[in-house]
């Protein structure tokens, strides 16, 4: 039983990460065994996500004055709340990939910047492109007029040396 001071503890906590977070997560692990679930945390480090199993009053309580207060009302049962403070598709993408090798994972709940979505968006979710890969295609996207237009400016330049070296070799072989 948790004390008074505990349970305010834990509502301050998950409420500090869900106010930094861009998207949140909510899944059902029950059936998952400890080994599980010590993966699943450890996956969830190392993307840098905020992985937390609350009892629903105290995260409901939690996320009662941020963006995700719109996930209070479909949090029944055993879950683990899942936070993703730099990337949105970061939590998406790790549990959607825990829950394809264990199917005792079920998403229930997906939130994006306030927005309530469906529990099969979490797929689409976890497609996303991280923000690294968004830069670098941003970035081809940018270089790539530049590149035809030094090309273009070139391609003169090299047609005089093509027809030079074939002139030239047409009088070596003549």
């Amino acid at each position: 039983m948790l004390t008074l001071e505990e349970k305010q503890a834990i509502v301050e906590e998950v409420s500090t990460e869900a106010v930094k977070a861009q998207s949140a997560i909510a899944a059902e692990y029950s059936g998952l065994t400890v080994g599980d679930m010590t993966t699943l945390r450890a996956n969830a480090r190392q993307a840098g996500i905020y992985l937390r199993v609350v009892k629903n009053t105290l995260a409901r309580r939690a996320l009662a004055d941020t963006e995700f207060d719109c996930m209070r009302d479909s949090l029944v049962g055993p879950l683990i709340l899942a936070f993703s403070p730099e990337e949105p598709a970061a939590a998406a993408r790790v549990l959607t990939d825990f829950a394809k090798e264990n199917d005792k994972l079920v998403i229930k709940v997906v939130a994006l910047k306030g927005k309530l979505l469906e529990a099969a968006d979490a797929e689409r979710l976890a497609k996303m492109p991280t923000k690294d890969e968004s830069i670098s295609m941003l970035m081809a996207v940018m270089k790539a007029p530049i590149e035809k237009l030094a090309r273009t400016l070139a391609e003169p330049n090299n047609k005089l040396a093509r027809t030079l070296a074939a002139v030239r070799d047409q009088k070596q072989a003549a």
